[in-house]
């Protein structure tokens, strides 16, 4: 399994603010909705035992699972549709125990550490950070959970918490990339077994 933990920092926790034709102004959902797709999608199909785990506020996680996902699509207004849909339904979601949204999407009332608890315990904890180590100096860990921040950097808390409990922090390469891009240079290193296989 790979997973993707995003954390969206200025993210609306309610559906009210977003406006599907204003993304950018919801507090960067597009790049959000971009890091889903970018997630879940190949060219011409679904990857299989994928998540991405949006972080919203510090307060709401959406889950969206490659292997349970229903009608959709790739482009950025279906994808913040679903998100819309998650917050709407965030009364059913109590304590830890999912809101289902819709099929492969859950909302949780869950910040960054309840979800680092939840979905870290099986696998490698990996930062992804402009001051890491390089990807090609680690070998491809078997179960990784990525954790990478929106259009800002990590809050001082937030690093603290990663550094703790993280296996490595690593760079995806010599400049600073959007975090969808980021998801999927870190997805063609494991799909190369660390650059090897091809």
């Amino acid at each position: 399994m790979r997973q993707f933990i995003v954390v969206g920092h200025d993210v609306p926790t309610t559906p009210d603010p977003i406006s599907l034709d204003d993304l950018p102004g919801a507090g960067r959902l597009d790049l959000l909705c971009r890091c889903v797709a970018t997630g879940v999608f190949l060219s011409h199909g679904i990857r299989e035992d994928v998540r991405v785990h949006l972080i919203c506020g510090d307060a709401l996680t959406v889950t969206f699972d490659s292997n349970r996902l229903r009608h959709l699509h790739p482009d950025e207004r279906n994808v913040a549709a679903r998100i819309r849909d998650a917050l709407a339904a965030r009364a059913d979601a109590i304590g830890h125990m999912p809101a289902d949204v819709s099929p492969g999407v859950e909302l949780r009332r869950m910040g960054l550490e309840a979800t680092l608890d939840r979905v870290a315990a099986d696998g490698s904890l990996v930062t992804l950070h402009e001051d890491g180590d390089p990807l090609v100096d680690v070998d491809p860990p078997a179960d990784p959970v990525f954790v990478l921040s929106d259009h800002g950097d990590f809050t001082v808390d937030e690093a603290d918490v990663l550094a703790e409990r993280g296996d490595h922090e690593l760079r995806v390469g010599p400049k600073l990339l959007h975090a969808d891009h980021t998801v999927s240079v870190a997805h063609n290193w494991l799909d190369t077994d660390g650059y090897t296989d091809y």
